[in-house]
């Protein structure tokens, strides 16, 4: 039985609606760990450094599967990956509540839940827009992106009045809220457009039919596509700027934010209320973002991005920390959040082509995760060692104005492409 038979095209976004969802619960699980580092410190006694280790591998796998979860996707399918992955993060959550050594949490909120979460991605957004749109490509890459701050908008506020509980009822809401997804997925995700009688949002009727994937070994299907991107330029440059895009946001911001805050005598309520403001202007400024990278020249836009960015995490440490200088943080920062991604996701595709850029683009965003997860140890081990994470900030705001500069660099050998010609190419 085909569910919504007469939704036509229009299809596509019930199933960008889905994943929306999906990215969202990833996204909420992958910021809990910056509510539960402090009453995980009081609870077992566990210092941050070794709070934050678990926290930065679980970034690390989360990034590191991206490019093996695209070839997964291509050969066994969306809706088969997407629902086992859920399976798995609601699965090492429910897990973590018997945890009792540090090991244990490096395990189950380290390894599981990074490997889970890995397929829940960034690259899950770049197949779906890749797969199920034609047009309006970077609008709704801007949106699916933006889900990650959106589940930062919704869960963080909550899972901080939680903690006040303790950290096992954040841990229950966690697991719980993900497996309440995967009957959804299961019944109401198409594999692609063809299984409901459709085509992609915005292609031509009379058009040809796009041909049905070849089932191959997912191993060997990544590790071949980062070897054919690797002797690009472009994808040194993608994969170096999205590494500090990585490093300027959830693995520092994302994941010592409220901790930083603590320090300055913030509860952790309303620490969490301001990245929640984050997450609302993330959720405009990478939608905008989108719309932007459909009529503008991406790497401007990325100049743009990087730059304000790393002046912003500058100017954080000496702020003062009042409530109205973290407020300014909150919504200039928050409009910059992540509105890198629809434009590197762009460049990606004008780049490697449709079949092969969610691969490379996974690739590129194992490269957004190795710098978040490198933040989120060196923020930790630098707070641990210097009792401040001020220099843990401005090397983050200096990195993100050393991205501004790259980002001009790409496509230059082979000079701009116009958005209206690379929808065409496409």
């Amino acid at each position: 039985m085909k569910p919504f038979p007469r939704l036509g095209q229009n299809y596509a976004f019930l199933v960008a609606g889905i994943a929306f969802l999906a990215l969202l619960v990833a996204a909420g699980m992958r910021s809990a760990p910056g509510v539960l580092m402090i009453p995980w410190e009081k609870a077992f006694g566990w210092n941050r450094g070794v709070i934050s280790l678990a926290a930065a591998l679980g970034i690390f796998l989360y990034g590191l599967m991206g490019p093996f979860a695209a070839a997964i996707m291509q050969s066994f399918g969306v809706k088969r990956t997407l629902a086992v992955a859920l399976g798995v993060m609601s699965f090492s959550t429910f897990l973590s509540l018997f945890m009792r050594e540090p090991w244990q949490l490096v395990a189950t909120w380290g390894v599981l839940s990074g490997l889970g979460s890995g397929c829940v991605a960034m690259v899950l957004a770049a197949t779906i827009v890749n797969r199920w749109f034609v047009k309006n490509r970077g609008l709704m890459t801007g949106v699916l992106t933006a889900s990650t701050a959106t589940g930062t908008l919704i869960f963080l506020p909550a899972l901080a009045a939680l903690s006040a509980q303790g950290w096992k009822p954040v841990v229950m809401v966690v697991s719980v809220a993900t497996a309440l997804l995967i009957p959804i997925v299961l019944l109401l995700m198409p594999e692609r457009p063809s299984d409901v009688g459709a085509r992609p949002y915005g292609a031509p009727l009379d058009g040809p039919v796009p041909p049905e994937p070849v089932r191959a070994n997912p191993l060997k299907t990544a590790l071949t596509t980062l070897g054919a991107a690797a002797r690009k330029k472009d994808f040194w440059l993608l994969f170096g700027t999205f590494f500090i895009c990585g490093f300027t946001t959830n693995g520092l911001v994302g994941t010592h934010m409220i901790s930083m805050c603590g320090d300055a005598g913030l509860a952790a309520t309303t620490a969490a209320g301001l990245m929640a403001m984050m997450g609302a202007f993330d959720l405009v400024g990478t939608t905008a973002s989108g719309w932007l990278t459909d009529r503008f020249d991406a790497r401007k836009l990325l100049f743009i991005y990087y730059g304000l960015r790393g002046l912003s995490l500058i100017y954080l440490p000496y702020s003062g920390f009042n409530l109205y200088s973290l407020s300014l943080f909150a919504v200039f920062y928050g409009l910059d959040w992540i509105a890198t991604v629809p434009p590197t996701l762009r460049l990606a595709n004008n780049a490697f082509g449709d079949k092969e850029a969610p691969i490379v683009f996974g690739w590129i965003a194992a490269g957004h995760q190795l710098g978040a997860a490198s933040a989120a140890f060196m923020a930790g081990a630098l707070r641990t060692s210097q009792g401040r994470y001020l220099e843990a900030f401005v090397i983050a705001g200096a990195a993100g104005l050393l991205a501004a500069i790259m980002s001009l660099m790409i496509g230059r050998s082979r000079g701009p492409r116009a958005p209206e010609a690379a929808l065409a190419a496409s």
